[in-house]
Formats: structure tokens, C-alpha cells, sequence
């Protein structure tokens, strides 16, 4: 008797190591959405991550909670829907994409459209949102075949792009490297935030079903180092940059209407 009490001490004890050893934090359901924020931190992203993550700590003084390839991939819809906002930072969309199995996309999409989960898409992530055709891409396509070209205007990369901004918030100095411009091809989709200097749409945003979306194709959030790689000098302070960064995000968090064109 006391040598299977013993043995089903250890094999508890096994079990439970065992299972915090596979076990990704999302499979435990109390712990999921504790923040309300997910940031994607996984293959194919860049140092934009930690800007990010530097805008929604520093300026926005917010918990987040972050997951990789695998971890996203192993979340099922439901999951997703017990957060509040989904962030895809930048990076390289096509490997982010390629990264995660065909089923993680449809769970976003569905999450996104269907149980009103909000979604910010940063440059890489505003170009996984689209429709990426019979490129062989793999896409989340939120807004149902709507896609976005780069944005090819300016011939330096990086830069700082002059974005204009609707009414008297006046134009605002950020960075850009190879970001989407955010016409809709396709169709017509959302209200257009920002412009670029040539007229083309740089942050857009609008509903993807029943999740408020927000897109942006430039780094308002880039730290200062990012600055010294430019071609170009910055008009705007960089406080000024990481407070509309932090606006951004706020809005795609609280589903807010920014001023818009």
C-alpha cells in the first residue's frame, strides 16, 4: 500500500512537470486574455516588436501578453476572441505568413469578423491582412479581397515621411521603410487617417465584420536610434511620434474613430 501510494505520488508529481514543460501558456483558459493585448512576436517579425512593446509599456502604461508562431498557432478561435486586440507588428509579412498553418489564419479572420476582435496591423501586418491572391501567400485576407501595394513614392528607405493629418492635428514626421500604401484595391474599405505626401493613404481604419481594424504602413512607434538610419531629417520631436503611436494603438484597442479624411 505505501509503495503505491509512493508511486502515485511521483507519477502526480511527473504528470505535472511534464505538463508545464509542453503545455503553452494559452491551453490554460483563466490565463488567456489577461491583458486584453496580444502582441505576435513570432518568426518574421522585426525590431518593431520591442518598439511596440516600449509605446504600449511606457506611454500607454498597459499590460500585454505576447505569442510566437507556435503559440498562435496552436490557439484556437475562442482563444483569440478573449482578447481584445491582436497586434502584428512589422517585419517580413510573407515570412510571417508562410509561418503559421492556413487554419491560424482562418481563426484570426473568423476571431477578427466574427467575435469582434480588434486588429492592428503595422506595416507588415497591415500587408498580412490583406488579400494576397494567387500569389501563394499566405494571407488572413480580414477585409475579403482587398489588397494593398507598396508604397514606392519615395526612393529612400529608410525615410521620414510628412504625413498629413485631417483638420488641425497638422502634419506629423514618422518613419517609413517598406510600408504598404493603403488604397484599397479591390474594393472600397475603411476611412483613411493619414496620407502620405503624394495623397495616398498611410493609416486607414474601419469595422472587418465586427472587429475594429486598424492599418498603418509607417512607424510612428520607431525609437530614436531607428532615426539615425534615415535619408532624411525629422521635422516632428520623437516624444511627439511615441504619443501618436500610443494613440494609435489606444484607438484599435478601444475601437476609437480617429479624425479622419
Amino acid at each position: 500500500m505505501k509503495l503505491n501510494k509512493l508511486n502515485a505520488v511521483w507519477a502526480f508529481a511527473l504528470a505535472i512537470a511534464v505538463i508545464g514543460f509542453v503545455a503553452p501558456k494559452f491551453a490554460i483558459a483563466q490565463e488567456i486574455a489577461s491583458s486584453g493585448i496580444l502582441l505576435f512576436n513570432g518568426t518574421g517579425t522585426s525590431a518593431d516588436v520591442g518598439a511596440l512593446e516600449s509605446v504600449i509599456t511606457n506611454n500607454l502604461k498597459l499590460n500585454y501578453d505576447t505569442a510566437n508562431s507556435a503559440q498562435l498557432d496552436a490557439m484556437t478561435q475562442a482563444d483569440l476572441a478573449k482578447y481584445k486586440l491582436l497586434i502584428i507588428a512589422g517585419g517580413n509579412s510573407i515570412t510571417i505568413g508562410n509561418n503559421f498553418s492556413t487554419s491560424t489564419m482562418a481563426n484570426i479572420k473568423a476571431a477578427v469578423r466574427e467575435n469582434g476582435l480588434h486588429y492592428l496591423g503595422v506595416c507588415a501586418g497591415a500587408f498580412l491582412a490583406s488579400y494576397a491572391g494567387s500569389s501563394g501567400y499566405n494571407d488572413i485576407d480580414l477585409l475579403d479581397g482587398i489588397w494593398f501595394d507598396m508604397f514606392t513614392d519615395d526612393p529612400c528607405d529608410p525615410a521620414a515621411e510628412l504625413l498629413s493629418r485631417p483638420g488641425t492635428q497638422g502634419s506629423i514626421d514618422v518613419y517609413w521603410q517598406d510600408g504598404p500604401q493603403l488604397t484599397t484595391q479591390g474594393g472600397t474599405w475603411g476611412t483613411i487617417v493619414a496620407r502620405y505626401p503624394n495623397g495616398q493613404p498611410a493609416i486607414i481604419q474601419g469595422l472587418a465584420g465586427n472587429g475594429w481594424t486598424l492599418l498603418q504602413g509607417v512607424h510612428p512607434e520607431a525609437p530614436a536610434s531607428w532615426r539615425s538610419d534615415t535619408f532624411n531629417t525629422f521635422s516632428t520631436s520623437l516624444s511627439t511620434d511615441l504619443a501618436y503611436s500610443a494613440t494609435l494603438i489606444s484607438a484599435a484597442l478601444n475601437g476609437t474613430v480617429l479624425r479622419h479624411f
